[in-house]
């Protein structure tokens, strides 16, 4: 149970009731906001975000976490209507990823709700949520956000249905869709707000997205060139239109300098303008400073924990964004390949915060981000950077104007062994290791790869640390924009000796996907005899689960890959897919047989040995040594004597 009294009070929190919302004296609501997510007042969560910087803008906002969409919809009626406006969001997850495994079976659990109970949002809750809204208020605006809307903010395929789906502006009838992370465009929309510019006449703010009739010219703006993408509903009936349409979407998601994007569905056209820059450091500071309680509000204590924030709530987030790229991660798509880091003074601040939690032991869970080591990786000249249309920048090489210095974070690390109240700080986010073997880098840059290495591993290890090869197939990984499988048997020497020299007894945990586009059977018996040398059994794996607004989900649904245009197989149906996964567990009994099996089908009788070599040992021995005592039992005759000897 989460204890708070003694340390705040209800107010702390922003209201998430008529009740809440009377004790503070407001006679109304600028700002209502609705999420799918219990409402957790931290920095990792996107409505308390949100919530909180409208409210340092001087607004009066309040927050409706998981409301019931089943009843009479009292929850949605229960504050009335804001000045301003609805705020929509799914919540940190899209809400089918949330409901459903990789199989399409019913999740058993909600990580965002207390006590992990499933069923507290509705699937597809972004279009749900802004469709009862627009019902029952129809002339006041609703704008949707988060991970959900950002995703699918374009025509997507939807993996649960199995089919294409639209722009979720067609099906959700938001005014207005603010994708990836929305600090700015949303600090601009209150900004024109306040200067009495209605919401239907903001169409020209960066990061966000509308829909106008077919027949309506776009509104103007001399800096951004118009790109149109295929209709949806050419999209529907040809599949390489579609995978067309996602090179140019990722594309200019991820360029400095971006184009307006269009696409027709039906007789409206969905109008995506171009992103804002990446947030400059004094703008990510001011958003992780906010006066955050960093708890679940108090309606939650008697309800159980809430799994996600025990797992973050003793972690720090340095920076956003990722430049790794990977085919099947959404990361990039959401916040983009540009990193905005935090100041280190902004960072050990909110170490101190959480070293004054009253049940805080003093270990840090993480001190990371969507990528462990990116923090104040940018590129050395930031005028390329701005031309740059490549989708990852170490893939499939290590781009020479990217600066991997690792020196900024390790300094940080040291700085933050050195608080009184910490007694360790982990690594918890997954490490690009890749990046500690740039061949290309200057001499100062490997120095602080090998600096860095030293002092993750013999200071910032719990024991076991992640990493993600994800396959060990050449071919997969270069689909998946991943690095040679070389890279990990380096990193895992590098890791062993320092381990060694200094004690330490700890554990590389790889991480691996199976059924990933391009991968074969033959691909999983390999990465099967791999990891058995390497003496792995693998805890950390997952089925590839295709989500919105990736070239791996691209290729699942067309059978193309969007950038080259040619076909790649893809393992689709679930006998496929089981008997891929089966390979990631060689060693556990249930799957020896069917293992050996598949093995024989292919004359692969090398690597049921490699697999299995104890037992095939076992029976190679046992048929020798009946051979050998038929041998002696049988009188041979003079012509099979002479042919033995000859």
């Amino acid at each position: 149970m989460i204890k708070t009294e003694h340390k705040h009070k209800m107010e702390d929190w922003l209201p998430t009731s008529a009740k809440e919302v009377e004790r503070r004296g407001w006679d109304s609501i600028d700002v209502i906001l609705f999420t799918g997510d219990a409402y957790i007042d931290h920095p990792a969560f996107g409505a308390a975000v949100v919530g909180r910087m409208l409210e340092a803008h001087g607004l009066k906002v309040a927050i409706v976490p998981q409301p019931n969409w089943r009843d009479d919809l009292r929850d949605f009626k229960k504050l009335g209507r804001p000045n301003y406006f609805f705020g929509v969001t799914a919540g940190a997850m899209d809400s089918m990823v949330n409901h459903y495994t990789a199989n399409r079976r019913l999740r058993s659990d909600d990580a965002y709700t207390p006590d992990g109970r499933a069923g507290q949002r509705p699937d597809y809750a972004s279009v749900v949520y802004c469709n009862i809204l627009k019902e029952l208020y129809p002339d006041v605006p609703v704008l949707l956000g988060g991970i959900e809307a950002s995703l699918r903010r374009v025509t997507h395929y939807d993996y649960w249905s199995d089919k294409l789906r639209p722009s979720i502006l067609a099906d959700s009838k938001a005014d207005l869709l603010v994708y990836g992370m929305g600090e700015q465009p949303l600090l601009e929309i209150i900004r024109l707000i306040e200067r009495g510019v209605p919401i239907e006449s903001l169409k020209t703010i960066p990061q966000t997205a509308f829909v106008i009739p077919k027949e309506k010219s776009l509104p103007k703006n001399k800096n951004w060139k118009d790109l149109p993408l295929f209709s949806h509903e050419e999209c529907l009936s040809d599949k390489t239109k579609y995978a067309k349409n996602f090179r140019h979407v990722e594309e200019e998601s991820n360029r400095w300098q971006a184009a307006r994007l269009t696409q027709d569905v039906g007789e409206h056209t969905i109008v995506i303008n171009p992103p804002y820059p990446p947030m400059t450091t004094g703008e990510l500071d001011a958003s992780f400073d906010l006066p955050y309680t960093r708890l679940p509000h108090p309606r939650y204590i008697a309800k159980g924990p809430i799994p996600a924030f025990e797992m973050i709530k003793f972690s720090v987030n340095m920076h956003r964004g990722c430049f790794g790229g990977c085919s099947f991660c959404t990361i990039s798509a959401h916040q983009g390949k540009f990193i905005a880091s935090r100041s280190e003074e902004s960072i050990l601040k909110e170490v101190d915060a959480i070293s004054q939690m009253p049940d805080f032991k003093g270990y840090l869970s993480d001190l990371g981000g969507p990528s462990a080591n990116m923090y104040k990786m940018e590129g050395k000249n930031l005028k390329i950077c701005q031309r740059c249309t490549r989708p990852s920048c170490i893939h499939p090489n290590i781009c020479t104007n990217l600066d991997t210095n690792h020196s900024a974070m390790t300094r940080l690390y040291q700085a933050v062994n050195e608080h009184p109240n910490i007694k360790k700080a982990f690594i918890g986010s997954g490490v690009r290791y890749d990046m500690l073997y740039n061949n290309m880098a200057s001499n100062e840059e490997k120095e602080s790869h090998k600096a860095y290495m030293q002092e993750l591993i013999e200071n910032h290890v719990s024991g076991r640390l992640k990493v993600a090869p994800e396959h060990t197939s050449d071919q997969v990984l270069k689909i998946m924009r991943k690095p040679s499988f070389k890279l990990f048997h380096k990193f895992k020497a590098d890791f062993d000796r320092i381990n060694n020299s200094k004690k330490l007894n700890q554990q590389i945990i790889p991480y691996f996907i199976s059924s990933h586009p391009g991968s074969e059977e033959m691909d999983m018996a390999n990465l099967a005899c791999e990891t058995h040398d390497m003496d792995f059994k693998l805890e950390q794996v997952q089925d590839f689960t295709p989500t919105p607004m990736t070239v791996a989900t691209v290729i699942y649904y067309s059978g193309i890959h969007p950038y080259t245009l040619e076909e790649t197989y893809t393992p689709r149906s679930k006998n496929e897919k089981l008997q891929q996964r089966m390979y990631l567990f060689w060693y556990k009994k249930e799957y020896q047989e069917k293992i050996k099996d598949r093995l024989k089908s292919f004359k692969r009788f090398d690597m049921i040995k490699k697999l299995f070599p104890e037992k095939d040992n076992k029976t190679e021995k046992q048929n020798h040594k009946g051979r050998k005592s038929n041998f002696k039992k049988k009188k041979p005759s003079y012509k099979s004597k002479h042919r033995r000897t000859t």
